[in-house]
């Protein structure tokens, strides 16, 4: 049975939120009025509609009693049989608990991982595959930091992808990417094995972490040549380390200013998610079942050229249209991914 106290509540408070907004809140509270109006909003919806379809239930069982009514009642009962249960499931999905961080932008970062120059081509790659992606779906990507190898792979890169759901839908992507191919490099035709690694994080905001300034150390750097190449080769390149934990992080565009405050930005984020990981950590019973937060050093994909598959092994997924995913289609996936997620909560709150 759902939990009607739970429904009500709700209701009650999307109610209030929305009586405040017509009100006119405070300037300082409209952001946060707003934020929560808007993730309760698409809840109460689904209230609405599976109480609509129980409430027509009992309705079309009280007509039967009615001759002139009862064919017609059948009809009706029939399809509310049918609709019931899947509003009732997708009512469960909706009262989830939220991620918190499900809404904020995220930091993007791949690096190669085994397999020397054909890994470093690999995470171009798909660096590649996830600006696709964003632009599909309207989303911003902003390249912070990259570094190229010669053969004109990726060394390291890093990027700030903004829009709605960002982080809800890439957080699935962490992990080690595995591909197989006949690598640009390799004359004899031999099929090689090499992997990427991905991170994704959820962007922090100031009141998230607090970075003293005695916790840092900034220098300014030219961007070196071949097998170093940045964005730009200007003076403004920065570098932050983060002295307690030795964490280094780069930015390399063209304003010395933007790059600082970039750099802060992704080592917020390392040391948010840093935080996110001990806090699952404490819950290690519930992180194996949530796909969204496994270890960043497990093989999560195989991308196998010659066969053009794709296998996500944490679902055991395969698709045949690898030259769809390259592209950036990775709606199927990530679909697959969220729902094998969602199923695991779902169980595990039985």
């Amino acid at each position: 049975m759902l939990p009607e106290d739970r429904l009500i509540q709700i209701i009650q408070r999307f109610e209030f939120l929305e009586a405040q907004l017509n009100a006119g809140a405070a300037a300082d509270q409209i952001a946060r009025i707003s934020r929560e109006y808007a993730e309760l909003k698409p809840v109460v919806e689904q209230i609405v509609r599976w109480r609509a379809a129980r409430d027509g239930l009992a309705e079309a069982q009280a007509m039967l009693a009615d001759p002139e009514m009862r064919e017609l009642a059948e009809d009706e009962l029939s399809r509310l049989h049918k609709d019931l249960p899947a509003l009732e499931q997708d009512l469960r999905v909706a009262l989830l608990p939220k991620d918190a961080a499900d809404a904020r932008p995220a930091i993007l970062e791949i690096r190669p991982g085994t397999g020397g120059d054909e890994a470093a081509l690999f995470a171009g790659d798909l660096l590649s595959m996830y600006r696709r992606y964003a632009e599909s779906q309207g989303w911003s990507f902003q390249l912070l930091d990259l570094t190229e190898s010669e053969l004109g792979g990726v060394k390291e890169a890093t990027a700030r992808i903004e829009g709605e759901g960002v982080f809800a839908r890439l957080k699935y992507e962490s992990g080690v990417h595995r591909v197989q191919r006949v690598p640009e490099t390799e004359s004899g035709g031999r099929i090689h094995t090499s992997a990427a690694t991905v991170a994704v994080l959820p962007e922090a905001e100031d009141v998230d972490i607090d970075i003293p300034a005695g916790d840092i150390r900034i220098d300014t750097m030219r961007a070196s040549g071949a097998g170093g190449q940045h964005v730009n080769t200007t003076d403004s390149a920065v570098r932050i380390t983060h002295l307690p934990t030795g964490i280094v992080v780069t930015s390399s565009e063209k304003s010395q200013h933007q790059n600082r405050a970039n750099a802060m930005a992704v080592l917020r984020a390392r040391l948010y998610d840093m935080e996110r990981q001990r806090a699952d950590a404490e819950r290690a019973a519930d992180r194996k079942s949530q796909v969204g937060s496994g270890d960043r050093s497990e093989r999560i994909r195989t991308y196998n050229f010659p066969q053009g598959r794709m296998t996500d092994h944490r679902i055991n997924l395969t698709l045949y249209a690898l030259d769809r995913v390259m592209q950036g289609d990775l709606t199927e996936i990530l679909d697959a991914l969220i729902s094998h997620d969602q199923a695991a909560r779902l169980a595990a709150e039985a």
